[in-house]
Order: structure tokens, then C-alpha cells, then sequence
């Protein structure tokens, strides 16, 4: 029915309902709320007007009326407040089985990349029916990443990950804006949210790739030489990075963290920021000399060999010993 009102956007994910009913919700309360008062302002200045003669009368407080107009917005808000919550954290957790979609915002532009390899720019193919995550950093500034029909709105900030995901339901072409100031260009920062049926997105995602971005991760942690520290025998001067995504980890400060996203970014830019127990700071700060795409193909190498994928994962064995090898070694990446 929403679909028809010119003035509301379409419906395209299965979190557009909940937004618009608690929505609809919020607008019907206020209405009634607004509708109420303005009665009673007219029912009270037509009743207690000014008359000749006739003195004002002190009127003393009525605590029956009090908790009445007291507990019933209370009871009100409080449904809001639940509504809101539920809403909240179903848009806030991504299912576990989710396509995973790296997003590097940038002055004014939308790099997205597939987990299977696949690059866009201010464009997005995505299946109809199939839930996705999106994993998100920005480049430079504060931005923001916005579908309208998706009823999804999520700040994308530069130095960490924030994470948004969703489920389209129906085949189209969805508007992306940035939908946070971030520059003289800001309104320019759009794109586009191309939901396709499941055989025209295998199609199109077998178009071309430059393969699984975990590959290009495990490329790239063996030419930084990751691999001579961060060994499987136990032998290495930093831990074993397998199995560890997801888990908790025990930092030399007697803190517990879990390996998360934001967590793996951390010690490849900032490895001295959460030590893990029983390794030295030794390993060196890749700030400034790995792009953000680096850091998201790195990111997913890890959560590859955590995952235990066959076939992923096979280089990083005692076995790379080569002089830049050596030269970064490492062991704060847990």
C-alpha cells in the first residue's frame, strides 16, 4: 500500500516494514498527541474565559488526574523504546551466513568490493533473497551510506570498521547517497543498488574477477612478510593466526578482546595498541604503507584460514624466510 504514496520510498528489504510500522507508529501517536491539546487549550480558554464579575477560583491539584497523564505517556514511551530496541538490534546484527562486501568511502566516491574479488565503484550488485554485510571505512572523512529503499543509514568513519547489512527483496535499481556532509562535492557522492535475481548475479559476478579477495589478502601477507612471525608450528615470534577470528584474546595488559574486524585493523596499523600476552613489540606499524583495500584484503585473509576454508591459507608456513620476510617481523596481529 506504502508503495503507491508518492510521498513515501519504496520498500525493497525486509527491515522496511519494521521502520515504517514504528514510523507510522511515531506519527500516529504525535498526531493524537498534538490533536489532544489543542482541544483541550480550546475546551480551557472557552471555558475558563475572562467574565465580568465572575472572580477566578483557585483550583487545587488532582492526584488521580496526575498519575493518569503521567503513567500513560510513560506506558507509551516505553513501547517506543521496545519497538526501537528490537529494530534496532535486528538491523545492528548481521546473520553469520552473510555475503561479506568491503566499502572504502572516499572523497567523493564508493569503492565496494566482493569477498569472491569483484570491484565496483558507486555500484553495488547484489541477489535478491540473500543477506549482505557490508564492512565499512572511509578514506578521509565522515561519511555516510544511505538506501533509501532499504531503510538503511549507517556512518562510515575514517580509522575503523562500522558494519551495516540487509536483504533485498525484489529486483531493481536503488539509489545510494552519502547522506553525511563530508565536502563542496557531497552531493555528487551517489550510486547505485543493483538487485538481481540469483542467476543473473552468478552471471554477472562470473563476468570477470581478479579472484577471492582472501587470495589477494594471502598474497599480500607474504610479501609484507607476515608469514616468517606469524608461523603455524608455534615456533614464530607472533602468534598463530589460525582459528583466532572471532575468538577472545588475552592482551598483555590482562585485558580480553575479541578478534573482531576492528580488532585485526588495529594491529596491522597499530600493532603496539593491543599486545597480545606472551609475544614482544616488535612488530612494526603499517600506517601509511598499506591501502585501505590492503588492509580489507588482509582483514579477509585471516578470517579465511579462521574459517578453516580448504585450500586457503596454505602459504603461511615456516617456510618464508626471504630477507623482506625477515625485516617485519611481528607480534602484536592476533
Amino acid at each position: 500500500m506504502l508503495n503507491n504514496f508518492p510521498l513515501w520510498p519504496e520498500q525493497a528489504s525486509t527491515m522496511a516494514r519494521n521502520v515504517d510500522a514504528l514510523y507510522i507508529f511515531l506519527l500516529i501517536v504525535c498526531g493524537m498527541m498534538t490533536l489532544l491539546i489543542f482541544i483541550c487549550l480550546a475546551y480551557f480558554a472557552a471555558r475558563f474565559r475572562h467574565r465580568p464579575g465572575v472572580r477566578a477560583e483557585q483550583i487545587e491539584g488532582s492526584t488521580p488526574l496526575e498519575i493518569t497523564w503521567s503513567t500513560i505517556p510513560f506506558l507509551v514511551f516505553m513501547v517506543i523504546f521496545a519497538w526501537g530496541t528490537v529494530v534496532y538490534f535486528k538491523e545492528r546484527t548481521p546473520p553469520a551466513d552473510s555475503t561479506e562486501v568491503y566499502v572504502v568511502a572516499k572523497q567523493w566516491m564508493w569503492k565496494l568490493e566482493h569477498a569472491e574479488g569483484q570491484r565496483e565503484i558507486n555500484e553495488l550488485h547484489v541477489p535478491v533473497g540473500r543477506d549482505v554485510k557490508l564492512i565499512m571505512t572511509s578514506q578521509d572523512v565522515i561519511h555516510s551510506f544511505y538506501i533509501p529503499a532499504f531503510r538503511m543509514k549507517q556512518d562510515v568513519l575514517p580509522g575503523r570498521y562500522t558494519v551495516e547489512w540487509f536483504r533485498a527483496t525484489k529486483p531493481g535499481v536503488y539509489h545510494l547517497f552519502c547522506a553525511e556532509y563530508c565536502g563542496t562535492q557531497h552531493s555528487g557522492m551517489v550510486g547505485d543498488i543493483v538487485v538481481q535475481e540469483p542467476a543473473q548475479y552468478e552471471a554477472w559476478m562470473n563476468g570477470g574477477s581478479l579472484g577471492p579477495l582472501s587470495a589477494t589478502g594471502e598474497k599480500i601477507f607474504a610479501e609484507l612478510g607476515c608469514v616468517t612471525c606469524h608461523r603455524t608450528d608455534a615456533q614464530g615470534r607472533g602468534p598463530n593466526l589460525q582459528g583466532v577470528f572471532g575468538k577472545p584474546v588475552q592482551l598483555a595488559d590482562g585485558r580480553t578482546v575479541t578478534a573482531d574486524e576492528n580488532y585485526l585493523r588495529e594491529c596491522i596499523l597499530d600493532p603496539g595498541a593491543k599486545r597480545v600476552k606472551g609475544f614482544q613489540p616488535i612488530m612494526p606499524t603499517f600506517q601509511g604503507l598499506v591501502t585501505e583495500e590492503q588492509v580489507n584484503a588482509l582483514v579477509a585473509y585471516i578470517k579465511s584460514i579462521s574459517a578453516g576454508k580448504p585450500g586457503e591459507g596454505a602459504k603461511a608456513t615456516a617456510s618464508a624466510t626471504t630477507p623482506q620476510a625477515v625485516q617485519h617481523n611481528g607480534s602484536q596481529v592476533q
